[in-house]
């Protein structure tokens, strides 16, 4: 059942590529792939959780030795654990992604988008395609890549009439958002989850991945500007009948400002108060709303509740069956996370050996298939801070590297992240257009970004170097511990680290000798104990 959940997963993704063959709409077969994985895993649960993948499932066998043997334990721990909490994950995503296309939605039927595409005078593809790219990357370094994938696509379909050209645009927004996103510590779940546990800090990521997340653009940018040649062609404006509704210039001004603030505030609600960035959101969305029933309050009486610009009204404009694609595809995601696919993938790149630039890489193109965020966890996981290694300290190589190809991997298949899921819902993409026209340029400004990367440490990295010192040196808080707690040991060399060329002290390392073993006892650059290893690797050694 462990190797069918596996096919299951991959015939709904194969239904989902060919939804325009098959006219079955991808939403449909996404919450289909996701019931079924999910009643595989519930009705074999013991079956498959004794296979010992589920790291959750060990930790929780661990606190509860006699219950994890029934088969009410498996239940318990399927229904009231896996079950709740990727409904809780999930809700949260969901209830972001309604607030923030009703919000866009609001700001479009109030015009206030046309304040924007009214500056934009441009029509030819190139120029305009450029302008494009570059506010999504830079607006998904505030925002995130979600809502802004949401926010230009809905500028898009006042700038660009043609269907297929619009899917090209849109193709490169989503590779935008992504690289957007990956400089930026509240750009991307991934980089807010390291910059959150501290594997990365704000200036940086910032300033480390700035670069590649540029050339990850800048490429596949640069390629398509071969491929898009002319004008495009602007949707026609309708004009207002004697008896609809237009709004004045000073609501559709009120309205974008409210829109724009409304969504640059989330990142702000969140690092405040430390809660999820829904609430910030259907907190601006409840402003918004209020303010929209007060504006109109005259004339939606006149026009008894059919009012077009009423939040109720535009509510039932909201494209549903992309929440629903959404749901889909993370509760099928979900399954396999909780069955310990997931965990054994990440457990497998460990154990191969690999240096940490491919363990990247490899993530980054898994990323495209399956959900960043359980990968990333897992790394998390596996590979805990480490200050006396350059790949895995506050700031290493393998964290930036992690951030970069997690957030910018997914642009490769359009459905490998939520910028992609959310474009191709709203602008009813094709999968397998998708693949033919964006996926190799996306993957080319990947490994082109990622090569940037490597090129940037060989002059930007932050090597570790040491200094032997006397053992009575070290601070006293550290030699008290050594004599204290460590009197059996033969204290060898006494090392003081210090990393980049500022000669920033990260810590001490007493090698001391027991029964013929080496051991490596560490400390903080304070003194404060940290642990006790086997002899390791030169610190600073990168694969």
């Amino acid at each position: 059942m462990f190797i069918l959940m596996v096919v299951i997963f991959i015939l709904g993704y194969t239904m989902i590529a060919l939804e325009h063959p098959i006219k079955i709409d991808k939403a449909a077969s996404a919450l289909l792939m996701g019931t079924v994985l999910w009643a595989l895993y519930a009705l074999n649960g013991q079956d498959i959780l004794n296979l010992g993948y589920s790291r959750a499932w060990l930790h929780f066998s661990e606190l509860n030795p006699s219950l994890s043997k029934t088969t009410e334990g498996v239940r318990e721990f399927i229904v009231h654990h896996d079950v709740l909490d990727h409904l809780a994950d999930i809700s949260t995503i969901l209830f972001f992604l309604l607030g923030a296309m009703t919000i866009v939605e609001i700001v479009d039927q109030h015009e206030g988008f046309k304040i924007i595409t009214d500056k934009i005078k441009t029509t030819k593809k190139v120029k305009l395609l450029w302008i494009i790219s570059f506010l999504t990357f830079f607006m998904s370094a505030v925002l995130d890549n979600l809502t802004t994938t949401i926010v230009i696509i809905a500028l898009l379909r006042k700038l660009v009439d043609d269907k297929q050209t619009r899917w090209f645009f849109a193709g490169m927004v989503v590779v935008a958002a992504n690289a957007g996103g990956a400089f930026s510590p509240i750009g991307d779940v991934t980089t807010i989850m390291l910059w959150i546990g501290e594997q990365v800090t704000t200036a940086n990521i910032i300033m480390k991945l700035f670069v590649p997340s540029l050339f990850t653009m800048i490429i596949p940018l640069i390629l398509l500007s071969f491929t898009l040649k002319g004008n495009v062609t602007r949707p026609k404006v309708v004009p207002a009948g004697e008896h609809d509704v237009t709004t004045t210039p000073t609501q559709q001004i009120v309205m974008l400002v409210m829109g724009v603030s409304a969504l640059l505030f989330v990142p702000i609600f969140k690092t405040v108060t430390h809660l999820p960035p829904y609430l910030g959101m259907l907190f601006g969305l409840s402003i918004i709303w209020i303010t929209t029933e007060i504006m109109h309050r005259r004339t939606k009486t006149k026009y008894e509740g059919t009012f077009k610009l009423s939040v109720n009204s535009i509510l039932t404009r909201v494209d549903v069956p992309t929440i629903f694609f959404f749901l889909g595809i993370l509760t099928a995601v979900a399954a396999l996370e909780s069955a310990g696919h997931l965990d054994l993938l990440a457990t497998s790149l460990k154990d191969w050996g690999l240096g940490v630039y491919p363990v990247a890489i490899i993530i980054g193109l898994l990323s495209s298939v399956v959900d960043n965020v359980p990968l990333v966890a897992a790394s998390m996981g596996m590979y805990p801070i480490d200050p006396f290694h350059v790949q895995f300290m506050q700031d290493g190589i393998f964290w930036e590297l992690i951030a970069y190809t997690a957030g910018t991997g997914g642009s490769i298949l359009i459905i490998g992240s939520a910028a992609g899921v959310a474009a191709m819902g709203m602008e009813k993409i094709d999968f397998i257009w998708y693949m033919k026209r964006i996926s190799l340029l996306a993957a080319l400004g990947f490994f082109a970004g990622a090569g940037t990367y490597y090129l940037q440490e060989q002059f930007m990295q932050e090597s570790l170097h040491a200094k032997i010192i006397p053992f009575d040196t070290i601070p006293k808080t550290a030699k008290d511990k050594v004599t204290a707690d460590f009197s059996d040991y033969t204290v060898k060399d006494v090392e003081k680290y210090f990393k980049g060329r500022k000669n920033e002290l990260i810590g001490y390392v007493v090698e001391a000798e027991k029964e013929g073993k080496i051991y490596d006892i560490r400390f903080k650059e304070d003194g404060t104990f940290m642990d006790v290893v086997d002899d390791v690797e030169s610190p600073g050694d990168v694969k």
